[in-house]
């Protein structure tokens, strides 16, 4: 199954006395990277969150998830001054006014606006409470996450199985040039042994001939590209078929494509089959290039 590793997804509910809001964005990425943003007073979670999202079959891409909880109800919440941090941070502050002559606007009001001079505690039976409260919301933005990763990785899915199609199709153009040449090559050396034979008056050798054209033959057969080609063709309609995320693999497997499609292009002999390899390379660096946004 295709899934994309770029998708947004937000929801804003009040629970449980608290206006809650988590958003979740996701760019690509090789690994599961992910980045927890949330309030130092239920910074505890960080690490919950990352394994919930882990749960839910997100195994790669660059995550950022930020949850915001701005308190309704303050039942059973202690919050302090911490007295050295605030006063060195108000002593940077008066530094900073000193050193640049800056006019002296330093407030209350100002100096709060610096949360982290404040610290909050919470009863520890709250934990438990807090994370199904947060986890409810963050379950809302994940559907809409999810549901846009999976539609994004369709269209994906559509663009690429087009493309396969087209290297199918060159192909196909590929390995009847590939049986004109022998023929042809052929008949080329046939004519030519021939009018030297006949002009220096010596007897065909066709035994020879027939040696020269399977040995130009082998040189040029490409059945075993086409196999190996066909038999990935395979393995990619496999892949698709899986819940197991799909983006390595098909790395892996279009490096493979390449090499084959390569070895056909080291074998061409006419210009048409040779432009025919560049159209089949220019399709697979574009599938590289939307694979890289596969999970």
């Amino acid at each position: 199954m295709f899934r994309s590793m770029t998708a947004f997804g937000r929801a804003r509910q009040t629970v449980g006395g608290k206006d809650i809001c988590a958003e979740i964005k996701s760019v690509n990425n090789r690994y599961f990277d992910c980045t927890v943003k949330i309030s130092r007073l239920y910074s505890f979670l960080e690490d919950k969150i990352k394994q919930y999202l882990q749960s839910k079959g997100i195994s790669r891409g660059k995550v950022e998830i930020y949850v915001s909880i701005d308190l309704l109800e303050q039942d059973g919440v202690e919050i302090n001054l911490d007295t050295a941090y605030a006063k060195s941070y108000i002593d940077a502050l008066y530094k900073l006014r000193d050193t640049f002559e800056l006019k002296d606007d330093i407030t209350v009001s100002r100096v709060a606006a610096n949360k982290d001079i404040f610290t909050v505690k919470k009863p520890e039976d709250d934990i438990e409470k807090d994370w199904a409260d947060i986890k409810q919301v963050i379950d809302v933005a994940l559907d809409t996450f999810i549901e846009r990763r999976n539609v994004e990785g369709e269209n994906l899915h559509r663009n690429i199985a087009e493309k396969i199609e087209n290297i199918k199709g060159y192909l196909k153009e590929i390995e009847k040039n590939s049986a004109s040449d022998i023929n042809g090559y052929a008949k080329k050396l046939e004519d030519r042994i021939v009018k030297f034979l006949n002009d220096n008056s010596v007897q065909i050798d066709e035994q020879r001939i027939l040696t020269e054209v399977a040995i130009f033959a082998d040189k040029v057969a490409i059945d075993e590209e086409l196999v190996r080609l066909n038999s990935h063709f395979g393995a990619f309609e496999d892949i698709v078929a899986s819940d197991e995320p799909a983006g390595r693999k098909l790395d892996f497997l279009l490096q493979e494509m390449n090499r084959e499609t390569n070895t056909i292009g080291s074998k061409a002999s006419n210009s048409d089959t040779a432009h025919l390899v560049v159209n089949i390379k220019n399709e697979l660096e574009k599938i590289r290039e939307q694979i890289q946004n596969i999970e």
